[in-house]
């Protein structure tokens, strides 16, 4: 659809507004998929016990599709913020449909498009193999690549480059569009402002060029780094019971 973009700046607040709205909307579905992903997988570990392959492989299946599924709620709203970030009015019509479409192709290009090494996919797949292949990899994997799939996930630096701060500890995080690499969004907009090296991710060895638009906080950020605050909470707790038990 194309539309004048007469009005300013008052426009723009409120195109961020509503991606922001959006972003939260999507939270509760992407989280209740992932809850539901994980009850399937129980449920598909009972029916391995039970010798029932073919139901396993359904459920295998519908798996794969709810994962898909929320994928493509994250790359949905994560173009929502990058397009209402870059949006500038102006004198001249604005084809918000073909903006928001190249904003759209290009996140999918920056994204795994194979789905069944998604980490609740594979988590799914290594449940449902350990019940009679116990300690031995999946077909065609190392054993080093079957044990990192329990704590595998989409985060990919569990501290901020730039405040040393842990993700858990963030105030408002970003994640990169482009590289993936999570920020603390005052400090990273800092950065990008001052041209230190020439706006290049801060993450060591990452090569990508960082977009202040491309920095958006896509509904399953916040839910992976609740995830890893309880996931600590959980070997806190582990480990103070083993050192109450050495004592």
């Amino acid at each position: 659809m194309a539309s004048t973009s007469h009005g300013g700046g008052g426009v723009a607040a409120r195109m961020r507004n509503a991606a922001s709205t959006f972003c939260s909307d999507s939270q509760p579905l992407i989280a209740d998929i992932r809850k539901t992903v994980l009850l399937m997988k129980d449920i598909a570990v009972q029916l391995e016990k039970d010798n029932l392959p073919d139901k396993v492989k359904e459920l295998e299946d519908a798996v794969i599709e709810l994962v898909g599924l929320s994928e493509l709620s994250v790359q949905f709203s994560s173009a929502v913020q990058a397009f209402a970030n870059r949006y500038q009015p102006g004198e001249e019509f604005t084809n918000f449909s073909k903006l928001f479409e190249d904003e759209l192709s290009e996140f999918k290009a920056n994204q795994s498009s194979d789905l069944p090494k998604h980490p609740l996919i594979r988590q799914f797949k290594e449940a449902v193999w350990k019940v009679h292949h116990a300690g031995q990899p999946m077909p065609g994997e190392e054993q080093e690549d079957i044990v990192m799939t329990s704590t595998q996930s989409n985060i990919l630096n569990v501290n901020c480059p730039l405040t040393g701060k842990p993700i858990t500890e963030l105030v408002e995080p970003v994640r990169s569009m482009e590289c993936r690499h999570i920020y603390e969004k005052k400090i990273i907009m800092q950065y990008l402002k001052s041209n230190q090296q020439r706006g290049r991710c801060p993450i060591s060895g990452c090569p990508r060029i960082l977009q202040a638009d491309k920095l958006v906080q896509d509904p399953l950020l916040l839910i992976e780094i609740d995830e890893m605050r309880k996931m600590n909470k959980e070997t806190e707790v582990e480990d103070y019971t083993m050192l109450d038990e050495d004592q």
